[in-house]
């Protein structure tokens, strides 16, 4: 396929070119009808591509097919069958790709470190989950994809279950064991969908970890606007084999997508396909020497260790990592990483990726250089040299990995829509969850609807917030009081 065009960005050009006027939504009507302090700030460009996808880009029959051609353009440079582009963020994708594993009432096998889009995917949908334990790093507190051996041991007390579903890379960079992992399923005839947010890069570089279709995945979830060039809520969603059709897939994510998707999304993701054609491994050699410098740069600066394979890989941890993610440990220097994130942003405006009890990262890409490297060296030079202006290390109670594991005493769906009561944190303890608590980033529940509350969990969430941790699902996100169900006598 010719890799050069780009059929969505091709067809806005012929738009304007053609002098297409609309008598459509939006009704800004390319601008001219937004408050020129808007456009002051966000340029003219945008409202000139913000058009129609059909009776604008393309006529009302779309008998141009410039999405179905720029999809199939996608398709074509990652190695997918099928490839789906979505306005609404892998948030919706891994949704529709649940949807299209298992019906409502069905069990899916899915990793407990998912990301709290996919506990809105079993509620919407009512799919019963049965949890895989992800591999957990006590001593850093820290979970990795679980285990091929881990789905095996699941699916043999689950039998009935529908398909597997794991994330991976993770928000901290590891990766599972993909391919055990789709060896697991497609040995029973189920097929593995792959929440890889984190890894729309991955296809374009063989110094990467490899990708779900590489590892023979059914289906594949991507965020562009992670760690590509698209926008944000850019996402791509590809398909292979025959355990899902494409119509099925098609079928869901129509259900649950947007009727007015936008072309400037669509516009980024198309963009980046042909750059990543054209100039990926170039691209990628350069970033992947540059996180290497810039790892290194950072490990030699006193109170800083930077986490790599030693940490994150082997034996009961992940199979794998994206070394441009540059998580920087910094309990040497006496502060946690929420603060030190904090003092970075406002004394350097720089703004980190995720920040937690111990640690902060840096997510290098493709558009970053020695110019951006430098600055972010610099500025957590200055950080270590200016640790005595932050408070100490507030105390997290971290639970234990058995502590963390919560029994899932109702579903998803019916603890979420069930009676619900808020109460102090203390009177929790015990009580069945009705909301999702989510320490963001990265986004990963540590309690959600169903499950039972313990003390562990409750203080560690309380304490987190206390130390700087958000939890912005919640319906108090200072997590004094907790929403819980009304569970009826007998």
């Amino acid at each position: 396929m010719d890799h050069s065009v780009a059929p969505v960005l091709d067809a806005l050009a012929a738009y304007h070119r053609e002098g297409q006027f609309p008598f459509t939504p939006p009704g800004h009507k390319q601008g001219r009808g937004a408050d020129p302090r808007v456009r002051a700030v966000l340029g003219d460009a945008v409202f000139a591509a913000d058009v129609l996808a059909v009776a604008g880009l393309d006529d009302r029959r779309s008998t141009g097919r410039v999405l179905e051609h720029a999809q199939q353009l996608m398709a074509d440079a990652v190695g997918a069958e099928h490839t789906f582009f979505s306005t609404c963020g892998s948030s919706l994708s891994v949704k529709a790709a649940m949807l299209a594993a298992a019906r409502p009432h069905e069990e899916l096998l899915i990793g407990r470190d998912a990301h709290k889009s996919v506990i809105a995917g079993l509620i919407l949908a009512g799919i019963r989950p049965v949890w895989v334990d992800p591999q957990w790093d006590a001593e850093r507190h820290l979970a990795h994809p679980p285990s091929p051996q881990t789905f095996a041991a699941r699916l043999e007390e689950h039998p009935d279950a529908r398909g597997l579903l794991v994330t991976s890379p993770t928000p901290y960079g590891t990766c599972a064991d993909l391919g055990g992992i789709v060896r697991v399923g497609h040995e029973r005839g189920l097929p593995v969908v792959v929440d890889e947010a984190w890894g729309a890069h991955l296809p374009f570089h063989p110094g990467l970890p490899t990708w779900a279709m590489d590892a023979g995945a059914d289906v594949c979830v991507t965020s562009v606007h992670k760690m590509g060039s698209g926008l944000e809520q850019g996402s791509v969603f590809h398909l292979q084999g025959g355990r899902i059709t494409p119509e099925t897939l098609a079928a869901r994510a129509d259900l649950l997508g947007t009727t007015s998707p936008s072309v400037l999304l669509y516009a980024g993701l198309d963009g980046w396909r042909r750059q990543m054609v054209e100039q990926g491994r170039e691209l990628y050699d350069e970033a992947l020497a540059l996180a290497d410098r810039t790892r290194a740069r950072i490990a030699g600066i006193d109170g800083l260790h930077v986490n790599g394979r030693d940490d994150f890989c082997g034996p009961g941890r992940a199979a794998d990592m994206d070394t441009l993610q540059v998580f920087v440990e910094v309990t040497a220097l006496g502060v946690s990483g929420y603060d030190a994130a904090d003092w970075l942003r406002r004394h350097h405006r720089i703004n980190l990726h995720v920040a937690d009890h111990r640690r902060i990262s840096a997510q290098l890409t493709h558009a970053d250089d020695d110019t951006t490297a430098d600055r972010l060296v610099h500025a957590l030079r200055d950080l270590t040299a200016h640790t005595g202006d932050l408070r100490p290390a507030p105390e997290v109670a971290l639970p234990s990995p058995a502590e963390l594991r919560l029994d899932q005493a109702v579903s998803p769906r019916d603890a979420f829509f069930g009676q619900v009561e808020q109460v102090p944190c203390g009177e929790a303890v015990g009580r069945v969850a009705a909301e999702m608590l989510t320490p963001y980033p990265p986004g990963i529940p540590a309690a959600l609807p169903g499950e039972r509350l313990n003390a562990a969990v409750v203080d560690y969430l309380r304490s987190g917030v206390a130390a700087g941790m958000v939890v912005p699902d919640a319906a108090d996100p200072s997590v004094r009081t907790v929403r819980v169900l009304v569970e009826k006598d007998g």
